[in-house]
């Protein structure tokens, strides 16, 4: 993940929801130790994060952002093979 713009579930959330002392990891911490450039927003307000091919969505309310952007980048795609 070096390198790359992504986002997650954030630590603030798991928090939140009282999953910090479940999950094995806080999934923000390990994307930043591995050198992300991670990216959030508020807890619980979408966000989507696209780094070339790499989309990432932070939450559950980040879901239907995520999937418009994702037909966006695959319209896009079969326009351009199409040419």
């Amino acid at each position: 993940m070096k390198g790359r713009e992504v986002n997650s579930f954030t630590d603030a959330e798991e928090r939140a929801v009282e999953l910090d002392k479940v999950v094995p990891f806080l999934l923000e911490t390990r994307l930043r130790e591995q050198g992300a450039n991670f990216r959030g927003a508020d807890n619980f307000r979408p966000i989507v994060v696209k780094d070339g091919n790499l989309l990432t969505g932070q939450n559950p309310p980040s879901a239907e952002p995520l999937g418009r952007q994702m037909v966006e980048m695959l319209n896009s795609s079969a326009s351009q093979a199409a040419e």
